[in-house]
């Protein structure tokens, strides 16, 4: 007996060292992770690309508004924001001084159900049954608007359900985004066109990358994909990985850069055809306020320097 109390009290430390670490540490241990990728036609100069995804604010995280602040010292070219920015209805203000300077160079972006949505108390083990794909949001509604404001004001474009150009140092590139899908919000009939002749590249941008957003911009010519939403699996087993996305989305893809084709599904990336599009998902910067853990995944943001392709 004395054997089992001891194994039982072992169990019981280690999980609360796990807990501690998860929800001490690893939460607020940033990182910025760095990939380049071959998108441009030959010939064209590097873009550099600042991904921001899943801040999921509350007023009171300055040092993590503070670190998102810092990021404008890697002078991106251009912004590409995937929503669920805020935590809490007092949470715009605190979200745009974070942006701060970020707000001044190109940027766009689109939202996320908690951008819309106060989040609320869930069973965390929903994430792992079939039905984890099914948000419906909170009836508590956000500033929306405000925050939305807040980011077309300073000149970043909205692609809730529409197309736009930038013209970034003298080069056309397009963009085609979504309102959230993971709401059902998308209207990717609003939205599908074949590319500009003219663009360097075009950009497909959403909040959760469902498969059927992610083959429709590809479909149409996307050439990079970009989303955030799945938290890198949040939770993650060391020398695993993630054991969930939060959508239709395989886990080999829940964060980092992989290659997508329409009706690429559940296939390796090492599978890709000649010419498939570039995904990059971010694991985000932040958690719901109602889970406030991470393990074997420290909250991201990820710079992106777009390339020639080769040949």
């Amino acid at each position: 007996m004395r054997a089992l109390t001891k194994t039982v009290l072992g169990v019981g430390l280690a999980g609360a060292g796990v807990l501690g670490w998860a929800s001490l540490v690893e939460r607020n241990a940033f990182v910025l992770r760095r990939f380049e990728l071959p998108v441009l036609p030959e010939g064209a100069e590097p873009l550099r690309v600042l991904h921001l995804s899943d801040i999921h604010l509350l007023p009171r995280q300055q040092r993590k508004a503070q670190w998102v602040r810092d990021l404008e010292s890697l002078d991106p070219d251009l912004i590409v924001n995937t929503g669920d920015n805020i935590a809490a209805h007092d949470a715009v203000p605190a979200a745009l001084d974070a942006f701060g300077p970020l707000l001044d160079r190109p940027g766009v972006f689109v939202l996320g159900s908690n951008d819309y949505f106060a989040p609320k108390v869930k069973n965390p083990f929903r994430y792992l049954t079939r039905h984890h794909a099914k948000g419906t949001g909170d009836t508590s509604r956000l500033p929306t608007g405000d925050l939305v404001h807040g980011f077309t004001s300073r000149g970043w474009v909205d692609l809730t359900n529409r197309h736009d150009k930038l013209v970034i140092r003298g080069r056309r590139f397009d963009f085609v985004g979504v309102d959230d899908p993971h709401l059902g919000y998308d209207r990717l009939d609003l939205v599908r066109r074949p590319p500009h002749p003219s663009a360097e590249l075009t950009i497909g941008v959403t909040h959760a990358p469902y498969q059927r957003v992610l083959d429709a911009f590809v479909e149409d010519g996307a050439g990079l994909v970009i989303a955030g939403h799945t938290h890198g699996g949040q939770v993650c087993v060391p020398g695993y990985g993630a054991l969930v996305t939060n959508c239709d989305l395989d886990t080999g893809r829940a964060k980092g850069v992989s290659r997508w084709w329409p009706g690429a599904g559940h296939t390796p990336s090492s599978a890709a055809p000649e010419g498939a599009a570039w995904l990059e998902v971010c694991a985000g910067l932040g958690t719901s306020p109602t889970a406030p853990v991470r393990l074997a995944c420290r909250p991201e943001a990820v710079l992106l320097t777009l390339v020639p392709r080769a040949g």
